[in-house]
């Protein structure tokens, strides 16, 4: 019965001992106005600015035109062209010369050259070979504009198909029809793609860096000392320093969430049970990485040096949040692990984007609480080496 009883009052102490270090840590960071004021706007603002900023949908494509017939059927090709939101006609060419100097100077982005026999081999019932000179230098725009002219060429070929078979009294046939049918995201819109690894990767160096700076702090104004003499140990110590900042990060994530519905209308299609624990799993994860930082940092600066690069580096480049983790080399899919951010854009593109369960996503949680656990492993290891070497 004794030892039943240390247990509890053990666990208790251990409790009050991390509320106590929480509740010095909420006492300093009211005083630290202008961190206050970082980490509250910071979130929501780098949300706006990359979320406007960071956008594939190629819309309003400069399109030059050299029309050498000058026809009915020609306007009709450019008009149905002029009217589509995919392309603006910037320019009419006289000259073949002229549209070496217009994509030289990116005055337009495409040429349209329309060849001289154009109406007569359409309605001889021959082939014709409409040229599309696009500027190439972006593989991925070009790649784009390929193929918006391949469909605006592909529509308009069907419509002449169709009037050439009324005028012959005889409907259009097609054995095939394709009806593309995009799921979870209809419109393609990339910032719908973007927002949820955003989310992650706002989270993520707002966490990892102000985290990294508490036990830093601690050194710098020379209160180390006090905390390495006190009854604390160094799991409860870190557990204490980390409670206050995930109770505002989770705030930040719901300030985020809000502001990417307001602004992107990205809204959560699945549990908000799920999304509620599988944050502030990731949360956790991200704040182990903070502390292991803080904790083999010897001043604000290295600390906050060393939180920049391991949270946004690896966050934008190999988190899968704008490059396919899937078309890496092997050796760098390996190494894009060392952020919690990969797993978590995974969580959140199946929560909010597919509206789907736990179970799609069950070895992503897995993954997080494993990171969490080396990390904070880790760092009560090198706590204690430091306390050892005093």
């Amino acid at each position: 019965m004794k030892s039943g009883k240390n247990f509890y009052t053990n666990i208790l102490n251990s409790l009050s001992l991390i509320f106590a270090v929480s509740k010095k840590e909420v006492r300093q960071l009211k005083r630290d106005y202008r961190l206050l004021f970082v980490i509250f706007f910071f979130p929501v603002f780098l949300l706006v600015i990359f979320g406007y900023a960071i956008n594939f949908d190629v819309r309003h494509i400069k399109l030059a035109v050299y029309d050498q017939e000058k026809s009915d059927l020609s306007r009709e090709l450019i008009n149905s062209l002029k009217n589509s939101e995919y392309f603006d006609i910037v320019a009419y060419l006289n000259s073949i010369n002229e549209s070496d100097k217009t994509l030289d100077e990116k005055s337009a982005q495409c040429v349209l050259v329309i060849p001289k026999d154009f109406s007569r081999k359409i309605f001889s019932r021959q082939n014709v070979t409409l040229q599309f000179l696009i500027d190439g230098v972006d593989g991925n725009t070009a790649s784009i504009i390929k193929n918006y002219v391949s469909m605006a060429t592909v529509d308009m070929s069907n419509n002449i198909s169709q009037n050439a078979y009324a005028r012959l009294g005889a409907k259009s046939y097609q054995p095939i029809d394709v009806e593309p049918i995009f799921w979870y995201n209809p419109s393609l819109q990339t910032t719908r793609f973007l927002v949820p690894g955003l989310i992650s990767m706002i989270l993520l160096i707002t966490s990892v860096i102000s985290i990294s700076l508490t036990l830093v702090r601690e050194k710098e104004r020379g209160t180390q000392e006090q905390l390495n003499v006190s009854q604390l140990n160094s799991f409860e110590l870190l557990i204490g320093k980390i409670i206050p900042y995930l109770v505002i990060a989770f705030i930040n994530a719901g300030f985020i969430l809000i502001a990417s519905y307001i602004l992107f209308d990205v809204e959560v299609k699945g549990s908000f049970a799920e999304l509620f624990f599988t944050t502030l799993l990731f949360l956790f994860a991200s704040a182990s990485l903070g502390i292991f930082i803080s904790v083999i940092s010897d001043s604000q600066q290295i600390a906050f040096t060393l939180g920049t690069f391991s949270s946004l580096l690896p966050s934008f480049i190999l988190s899968g949040f704008i490059f396919p983790i899937d078309n890496m080399p092997l050796a760098v899919q390996i190494l894009t692990n060392i952020t919690p951010a990969k797993f978590f854009i995974v969580i959140l593109r199946n929560i909010i984007l597919k509206g789907v369960g736990i179970e799609s996503f069950f070895m992503q949680i897995v993954y997080l609480m494993i990171f969490a656990l080396i990390f904070i492993t880790l760092s009560i290891i090198s706590s204690k080496k430091k306390l050892k070497s005093l």
